[in-house]
């Protein structure tokens, strides 16, 4: 099972959903959408029409920066994050 998770700022957008959580998937991707199966609404907020990832999330897969396509490994941790910038 991959690991996934989310920051509290996206978290409280959506009630129901966890910080972090478990699902079964061969891709980012893949994962995402499992998450928005159990917490609908979720995908929107991470994936742009494209489909892409949205500007302003970055997603890490075992501490490498990733994409919708990046392949896991049973034991994966992916971390959503969401894009800052400052002045």
């Amino acid at each position: 099972m991959v690991t996934v998770i989310l920051p509290r700022s996206l978290v409280s957008l959506i009630p129901g959903t966890l910080c972090r959580c478990e699902v079964e998937a061969a891709t980012v991707g893949q994962a995402i959408e499992r998450l928005d199966e159990r917490t609908p609404g979720i995908r929107n907020r991470l994936i742009d029409s494209g489909p892409s990832l949205r500007e302003h999330i970055n997603v890490f897969v075992d501490g490498t920066q990733a994409g919708l396509d990046t392949p896991l490994r049973a034991e994966s941790v992916i971390h959503v994050i969401p894009a800052v910038s400052g002045g």
